[in-house]
């Protein structure tokens, strides 16, 4: 393929407040995910933010999480699920971010199976629930299966440049039936590593900084830790080095 007709990589920013949305659009992301808490690894928004980011002038969507720790779900916890599944679409959001695992570490089909169908219509993402999976290969064909447009992964490791040979050999697996999307520690210096792997035409990033000057808010239980805040230069800068990579 030749160079002019390769696809712009698109750029995915996570975000988890109505700041971080603002600084998101205005350093050039070209679609959102939608979060809370995201120094617990993200967790659902709650139901104003996503009205608020629904007037947004790029695809937002939201994540769908209940809570922070593993990916094997109550009944309880699913029916939430699905009620906030049920929430991001009267909000008007383009996609959802899902995903479930079994207590044996595989994916949950018949749980995602719920999901999906409390999304008809919204684009679906699966989260990197595939990367505490025994197996992502056949993750990613269950995936594939179900209808999924990408798959967010570090490649089953903390960070996705650790992780990389994994996201290529998924890239390679998944080509020409779902997108494999980099995420967990992408940032400008790196980015290019992930966009030369075949088929890679998405990156997630939170493009965030220290919020410096929060120590007292740390002090007085008010953070659990040193919060971070989505920056737009940093989001620019991201945005620039895909720009270089096609242009």
């Amino acid at each position: 393929m030749s160079r002019k007709n390769t696809p712009t990589p698109l750029l995915e920013i996570c975000v988890d407040d109505v700041a971080g949305l603002e600084a998101a659009v205005a350093g050039g992301a070209d679609r959102i995910e939608l979060c809370s808490a995201l120094g617990s690894g993200g967790l659902t928004p709650s139901r104003g933010f996503m009205a608020i980011a629904a007037n947004a002038p790029i695809p937002v969507h939201a994540l769908i999480r209940p809570r922070d720790g593993g990916f094997a779900y109550s009944e309880a916890e699913v029916a939430l699920m699905e009620t906030d599944i049920l929430a991001a679409r009267e909000a008007g959001l383009a996609g959802v971010v899902i995903g479930a695992t079994t207590p044996v570490g595989a994916l949950d089909k018949d749980v995602i199976r719920r999901l999906i169908d409390a999304a008809q219509g919204l684009d679906l993402t699966l989260h990197r629930a595939i990367d505490v999976v025994e197996d992502m290969d056949a993750a990613l064909d269950l995936a594939v299966e179900l209808g999924f447009s990408r798959v967010l992964t570090s490649g089953g490791a903390r960070h996705a440049e650790e992780g990389i040979d994994v996201i290529a050999r998924l890239a390679k697996r998944g080509s020409g039936s779902i997108s494999i999307m980099p995420g967990g520690g992408v940032r400008p210096e790196n980015a290019g590593r992930f966009l030369a792997i075949p088929g890679v035409t998405e990156l997630h990033a939170s493009c965030s900084r220290a919020d410096v000057g929060a120590e007292r808010l740390v002090e007085l239980g008010f953070s659990a830790e040193m919060p971070r805040r989505t920056d737009a230069e940093i989001v620019r800068q991201l945005k620039a080095e895909i720009s270089a990579r096609v242009g």
